[in-house]
């Protein structure tokens, strides 16, 4: 057999394709492999009470599918569910001795997935999920209300894979959890979806509504914050474009007039987008600023905050159920509803405050309102019609209760 023969060096850009290739077919194998193990497993008769969770594609132990596990965990009989999570890495989560764990994508993931009656995300699922006909997936999405425009009202600024991928989940979905009638609106007519929607709030939120101290100094404590200590939690959502001078803000001047407006110590924590992480390294970090970006909870964070400063993330729609001060860091708005994501509400349609310089936000904090921002915080609750009242997961457990063992 003769010999083929390459002359010369290959220049950079036909190494580039030559791994690109590489890398597509590997794929390719490990998807056929997978497949396999799907349709193998896909024979074995389904456990009535198992429950399969995960939450971001298998990256942390938080969001709805967590305080769902809690609530089955702490209301429900020992053994009447089977709970499995799907983490990247479970040696990391081995705190969590209540549920069994598996590795994402690995043999056992398929079998417990194939096997599970009730298959609970906060996320879109893959075509690697071959839904069978009497499994039951609850999509409980990651957030209450949204200020950014998804799925279907996002389509052009949405990656055409992603959105392949996102129609082809909703065809799987059996019931989805609504925070608002505005949210249930917006699954209705941006979703691909005409399924059962829960309209009783939303399950991460319940946990909002408990004011218990013994848990917020156990997560101070978790995170050194002295006893006593105020907390301004700034996290921001991510942009498409990579610009980070959006993201600075003047923490010395911030916690300062946070001093003088409202008296007693106070703490920064900055929780930066699970995408900035490489980012959040760099973060000057003092007694004063703590960088929170790794933490799996942002409820937990949420709970310990005294003032929050945020922009077009939804989580500040989370927070409104605690009616503390939040305010709208925006200096880039005209350029992120050009370049990013459209918006569902314009930022004066909005109880929050919002500030478009670091100078101005400092005159926002100076100028604050109390009794104003409270009731044009209820008035928008009202408007949007929230179904939040802290009962989410009981509704959600019956249903599931009906799901695993009606018959």
């Amino acid at each position: 057999m003769g010999r083929i023969m390459i002359k010369g060096k290959a220049s950079p850009a036909h190494k580039e394709k030559f791994f690109l290739w590489i890398n597509a077919v590997i794929k390719a194998i490990k998807k056929h492999i997978s497949l396999i193990f799907i349709f193998s497993f896909n024979c074995l008769p389904l456990k009535n009470n198992k429950i399969f969770m995960f939450s971001y594609y298998g990256s942390q132990y938080g969001c709805n599918p967590k305080y769902i596990t809690e609530h089955l965990l702490m209301n429900c009989p020992k053994n009447k569910y089977d709970i499995v999570w799907a983490f990247n890495d479970p040696d990391s989560k081995n705190e969590r001795t209540n549920i069994r764990k598996v590795k994402t994508m690995s043999l056992r993931y398929f079998y417990e997935l194939c096997t599970s009656k009730v298959i609970i995300t906060n996320f879109r699922t893959t075509e690697l999920f071959k839904k069978r006909k009497d499994q039951f997936y609850i999509q409980t999405w990651h957030s209450s209300l949204r200020l950014k425009q998804i799925e279907k009202d996002a389509e052009k600024a949405l990656p055409k894979d992603y959105l392949k991928m996102a129609r082809e989940d909703s065809k799987k979905i059996d019931l989805i959890i609504s925070g608002c009638k505005y949210s249930t609106r917006i699954f209705k007519k941006s979703f691909w979806y005409n399924g059962e929607i829960l309209k009783k709030g939303t399950p991460r939120n319940d946990f909002l509504f408990e004011q218990n101290e013994k848990v917020r100094k156990k997560i101070c404590n978790r995170l050194s914050i002295p006893n006593g200590c105020k907390v301004v939690l700034y996290a921001p959502t991510f942009r498409n474009e990579g610009n980070l001078d959006v993201y600075k803000l003047d923490y010395s001047q911030i916690l300062e007039k946070l001093k003088r407006k409202f008296g007693g110590e106070w703490l920064c924590l900055v929780k930066l987008h699970p995408h900035l992480i490489s980012k959040s390294i760099g973060l000057q970090e003092n007694h004063q600023i703590k960088d929170v970006t790794k933490y799996d909870d942002i409820q937990e964070l949420l709970s310990i905050t005294d003032v929050l400063i945020s922009d077009y993330s939804s989580l500040i729609f989370d927070f409104s159920i605690t009616k503390r001060p939040c305010f709208l860091y925006v200096p880039d708005y005209l350029d992120y509803i050009k370049i990013d994501r459209q918006l569902y509400f314009d930022l004066t349609e909005l109880p929050f405050i919002s500030a478009t310089s670091n100078l101005h936000l400092l005159e926002k904090l100076d100028h604050f309102d109390s009794q104003k921002y409270t009731k044009n915080l209820l008035e928008f609750l009202k408007k949007v019609g929230s179904y939040e009242n802290g009962e989410a997961c009981k509704y959600l457990i019956k249903r599931i209760d009906e799901v695993c063992f009606s018959k």
